[in-house]
């Protein structure tokens, strides 16, 4: 019972009194003075603030709070410490890939490294973490930290001429470093999380690997790319990696394994789909998909006809009760009712329109398409165009040619040796050519397969390597390894074989032709860079 008479709980409508709320707002503060003088300082969580717990060695909090200002002092980590703590985060890692077992170590290495700092063995950990996602060094520093750290078997020597060679090939992967790779961003636009350099040299590695024990004709097919920001990004990452594989490239085909790995490499890291099944049977379908869905519709409406018309014929099977009932379903109609066979008729009427309609769109789609690839053709191959014109191409009609007789008379032009008898005339043409100055030797720069590159086109058909121009022009590292094999290869006057092989395809001159000389071989081959660059070193 109160003695005052003053109401101190909550009145009507939920207010309350004023006294009972000044006394509620009293102990308030009561309390958040007490949970704040127990509760020790706060550190910031500013993203681009330092791990917590890195403070100066051989200092506790109570020593490192000043009473003048207060707060804690971190412990500033110099670009000399960050440098070490990476050489010791790479050289405990090692080849491991997982697991907390490389931490001991790595602790054990910074202190000797620098034995003037005194940092936990978690503190250690945050900070490369942090360094790592942070971007405080670019992919070229840390691929040189790496290696100093790391030196693989027979790269000892190799190593101490890494960083002339990376800072040569640095004006050419300056914007490529500098980028973020990001897998992948949430609806409000903001970065998940990013790619780790570790992971993408583990996966690089283990594509080079995989490359190299696998035949040309067994490689995956490399799908085309699209011209995104992020896919872009992510070649460039890798780009300055390459430059410890194709220093020690020993020849061209091995240097196009190294790219093809690599290739293969930045299509698992952005999880750009690969045919398992090689590239002799990854053919895509030549039917467009909206066509595909415009016939199942005529499809499902033929017999969906045949239906209806066997219950009008007096079929009345279960299973076709069941369709006719679907296909009146959401009407008023009813089997049962007396004008049933009029309405089967109309229904009938109904979708015999509808796929006369759809074969109309059908055409006209068809139409479309054609009008608009003729203009495309128009405009890049207009040889190409007429020639389709003139005598359009029907594959898959008339006998086929056998299969015997084809090789046998393409191998008795290109493979059987031919003694070919020389006229006088040749004495002739050679005595007057004598005085003619001979031209200067062809030297091939980085700058001419650069220029080379330049003017190939992205995904033209690749030949029997399966890799395109686009990685070449990705891959900037690997121009000056091409310069200099492709003027070995000029000197000794020989190429490899993965340079003169290519796929040939055998186009018939005349429709139904069955005898292989009335056959025209296109063949597409690796060798069109070569020879590319040579032209432009000759302009």
């Amino acid at each position: 019972m109160e003695s005052n008479g003053t109401r101190k709980g909550p009145l009507p409508g939920g207010r309350q009194s004023a006294s009972g709320a000044g006394a509620g707002r009293d102990s308030m503060r009561t309390a958040s003075r007490a949970r704040g003088a127990a509760r020790p300082p706060s550190s910031s969580s500013h993203p681009s603030s330092p791990p917590a717990g890195l403070v100066s060695a051989g200092s506790s909090r109570a020593q490192q709070s000043a009473p003048a200002t207060g707060g804690v002092r971190r412990m500033r980590w110099t670009t000399q410490m960050n440098s070490n703590a990476l050489r010791a985060y790479f050289r405990a890692k090692g080849g491991e890939t997982g697991g907390f077992a490389y931490r001991a170590r790595m602790h054990r290495l910074f202190a000797e490294l620098e034995p003037s700092v005194t940092v936990t063995e978690q503190n250690l950990a945050d900070r490369v973490r942090y360094i790592l996602r942070s971007n405080t060094f670019d992919v070229t520093e840390l691929e040189r930290l790496r290696r100093e750290a790391v030196p693989s078997s027979g790269e000892n020597a190799a190593a101490e001429d890494a960083a002339p060679q990376l800072a040569e090939q640095r004006a050419n992967v300056d914007a490529a470093v500098n980028t973020p790779v990001v897998v992948d961003s949430n609806d409000d636009g903001t970065v998940a999380q990013e790619l780790e350099l570790e992971q993408m040299r583990s996966t690089l590695e283990e594509a080079i690997v995989e490359t190299r024990s696998t035949t040309l004709e067994n490689r995956p097919r490399l799908p085309r790319l699209a011209l995104s920001k992020r896919n872009r990004a992510v070649v460039r990452a890798l780009n300055p990696m390459l430059v410890t594989y194709l220093e020690a490239s020993r020849d061209l085909c091995e240097t196009d394994s190294i790219l093809f790995g690599a290739a293969l490499a930045v299509c698992r890291i952005i999880g750009a789909k690969l045919s398992t099944a090689g590239r002799a049977t990854g053919q895509s379908s030549a039917i467009p998909a909206w066509r595909i869905r415009i016939e199942e519709r005529i499809a499902k409406a033929r017999a969906l006809i045949g239906r209806l018309i066997c219950f009008r014929s007096g079929n009345t099977r279960p299973r076709i009760v069941r369709t006719v009932r679907m296909a009146f379903a959401g009407t008023n109609v009813s089997l049962s009712q007396l004008d049933i066979m009029q309405k089967l008729t109309e229904r009938i009427d109904d979708l015999k329109q509808r796929i006369a309609a759809w074969g109309k769109r059908i055409r006209r789609y068809t139409e479309r398409s054609t009008r608009f690839n003729q203009n495309r053709l128009f405009q890049s191959d207009q040889k190409r165009l007429y020639k389709s014109l003139e005598r359009p191409i029907v594959s898959g009609t008339g006998p086929a040619p056998n299969q015997a007789d084809m090789v046998a008379f393409w191998r008795s032009l290109w493979s059987e040796p031919v003694n070919h008898n020389e006229g006088p005339w040749t004495e002739v043409v050679a005595s007057q050519c004598a005085s003619i100055t001979p031209m200067d030797p062809v030297i091939i720069t980085p700058d001419d397969v650069a220029e080379a590159v330049r003017r190939a086109p992205n995904w033209k058909s690749p030949g029997l390597d399966g890799l395109h121009h686009y990685w070449l022009k990705g891959f900037m590292v690997c121009h000056s390894v091409l310069a200099r094999q492709f003027q070995e290869a000029l000197n000794q006057k020989s190429l490899p074989s993965l340079f003169t092989t290519g796929i040939t395809h055998l186009v018939p001159k005349d429709q139904g032709a069955t005898d292989p000389s009335k056959y025209r071989p296109i063949t597409c081959s690796f060798s069109k860079l070569f020879q590319w660059t040579v032209a432009i070193n000759n302009d």
